[in-house]
């Protein structure tokens, strides 16, 4: 049995889940500002889902954490955390002294790319899989988080790759041309293109602007074509650099759903009508969004240094989290 924690720059959850990726308990509230309410609120929602767990007569083999900004899984320490009130925390050492066990810890973006790659389950394109030819194809998933920020992470045959300092995946700070001052003090960054403030900036009112731009508005019409123009960019930049065989899309910005699906299929299509190189890629078919109720941060918390079994899951499968007959969730 494993216990995952995800602190959220909102929302803080925890959950139990077994072995087999079962879910036993998650139990979720308002995260905390600054690092001592960070640390309480986390131990706070630990303690109730590992009591549910208690009533079964088990514990916990492994317990695993995550939140945003500079994580460093060797010194457990956790920087730069700006929306949390946080600029240097000993996340690992904290809740290790509030639950009285060891805590692996890890970015929150890396920690949902493996929870995406075991809930949605391995995938092999049969394209991409003949395409490798007889030296067989390796399984790769990247997880496209879409927030205040952009970020991503990549999946390799079920480990996260993290290079040497943490940074791969850190695509919104890759200057793509423009004036639009970024938070990480440069210009033209990929985020100032494509994240949650990036839309903010555009279109700075609480309606939905896809809604907006279906009603022919034209500052939300031109704010929703910059955004999937800039998602497109991404996208293929993730398919360039990594060869992913999928593209999941998380975070805050994809609760726009299939308007933003279609907003960026249409780019795509778009962009390959007047490419052959852009079609050869079949971007649309390689991405896909992250089902709004799926956990997939805290579980990738709690799955933090398992090790890998090849095959538990079926090529092409998700990997589905049965729900135990506690009550499983309360928000």
């Amino acid at each position: 049995m494993r216990l995952g924690i995800d602190i959220g720059g909102t929302k803080t959850a925890a959950a139990i889940i077994d072995d087999d990726g079962a879910l036993m308990a998650l139990r979720s509230a308002p995260s905390g500002y600054g690092p001592e309410a960070v640390i309480a609120v986390a131990a706070s929602l630990a303690r109730e889902v590992l009591a549910v767990a208690a009533v079964s007569g088990q514990a916990p083999t492994h317990i695993g954490a995550c939140m945003p900004g500079l994580v460093d899984p060797a010194t457990g320490v956790a920087r730069h955390a700006v929306n949390l009130g946080v600029e240097l925390l000993d996340l690992a050492g904290g809740l290790g002294a509030e639950l009285g066990q060891n805590v692996d810890v890890e970015n929150d973006v890396k920690a949902a790319a493996l929870g995406a790659h075991h809930l949605l389950g391995r995938h092999v394109d049969s394209h991409a899989e003949s395409a490798a030819g007889s030296a067989g194809h390796r399984d790769t998933l990247a997880y496209l988080n879409i927030g205040t920020g952009l970020a991503a992470a990549l999946v390799l045959d079920g480990q996260v790759l993290r290079g040497p300092d943490g940074s791969l995946g850190e695509i919104g700070h890759l200057p793509m041309g423009g004036d639009i001052w970024c938070g990480c003090g440069q210009r033209g960054c990929l985020e100032t293109l494509v994240s949650g403030s990036a839309l903010a900036r555009m279109w700075p009112w609480p309606s939905n602007p896809f809604d907006a731009a279906a009603r022919r508005d034209p500052e939300a019409t031109a704010a929703c074509a910059r955004i999937c123009a800039g998602l497109f960019l991404a996208v293929q930049l993730l398919v360039l650099t990594t060869g992913a065989d999928r593209i999941v899309l998380g975070g805050g910005l994809t609760s726009y759903g299939r308007d933003l699906e279609a907003g960026l299929h249409a780019e795509i299509d778009h962009r390959a009508r007047m490419s052959d190189f852009v079609a050869a890629l079949s971007l649309v078919r390689r991405v896909e969004l992250l089902p709004a109720d799926m956990p997939a941060a805290v579980v990738g918390a709690a799955l933090l240094n398992r090790p890998i079994h090849p095959g538990r899951s079926r090529p092409g499968q998700p990997t589905a989290i049965p729900q135990r007959k506690e009550p499983a969730c309360r928000s």
